[in-house]
């Protein structure tokens, strides 16, 4: 079997520069995605997603949020996250846009979003502030300081995967979010709610809630998703 082309990238970021890992389908070109890390940082998980993004034919970049830094429970997890200036976070993400866009690997004119725990309210976060050059957003359990307070900025169609057993983010506080993002935005969305707790998609996660039957149905609907809106 052919395996897909990777490599850790640098690409500017406001005047300075940032880092990512770039995965790109054996065909060497397809429609481009942004992958946004948990708040455990980019791990071999993350990675694996992009690999499995250009397995399915995109490019897949997953900027390096935390510099390097990979939290090994959830205390040091906690510490990057607070740590984190969600100005720069900000500043990277839309620099991994403009990377993408750029790429002559990339055949679509809009990349889309794809993200998990800090990761999805991150998603959230560049829909809004990066308007028509964002043409899908998939987050996953979506929290922390990138959540954003209103979603007027947002063009594209946003799928969501929220557990309904999330201590993190509780079901109704998701469905009001969903309702927000509807009425403000006016684009067509979509949650899916999952008997399952957070960061159930994980399949390394620490807290021990991953679950294989909902991450495998989460994952084809999000990547049957990506494909129609890119």
């Amino acid at each position: 079997m052919t395996e897909n082309p990777r490599q850790n990238v640098t690409f500017p970021s406001n005047g300075s520069e940032a880092h990512g890992y770039l995965a790109t389908p054996a065909s060497g070109s397809g429609p481009g995605v942004i992958v946004i890390q948990e708040w455990w940082g980019l791990t071999d998980h993350i990675a694996d997603i992009a690999d499995r993004l250009a397995a399915e034919g995109f490019v897949a970049l997953a900027p390096d949020l935390f510099g390097g830094k990979v939290a090994h429970d959830a205390e040091e997890a906690t510490k990057l996250l607070t740590e984190l200036p969600v100005d720069r976070a900000a500043r990277d993400m839309s620099g991994a846009v403009d990377h993408l866009l750029a790429s002559e690997a990339v055949t679509s004119d809009k990349v889309g979003a794809i993200g998990f725990c800090m990761g999805g309210g991150f998603v959230l976060m560049l829909a809004a502030q990066q308007g028509d050059r964002i043409g899908a957003a998939v987050p996953f359990y979506g929290v922390g300081p990138g959540v954003p307070s209103t979603y007027t900025g947002v063009t594209a169609p946003v799928q969501g995967h929220y557990a309904l057993e999330d201590q993190m983010y509780p079901a109704d506080q998701a469905k009001a979010l969903e309702q927000q993002i509807r009425d403000e935005a006016g684009v067509p969305v979509e949650f899916f709610y999952y008997e399952a707790g957070h960061a159930f998609h994980n399949d390394e996660n620490l807290i021990g809630t991953y679950s294989e039957e909902d991450a495998h149905t989460a994952w084809t609907r999000a990547v049957s998703f990506l494909k129609a809106s890119l």
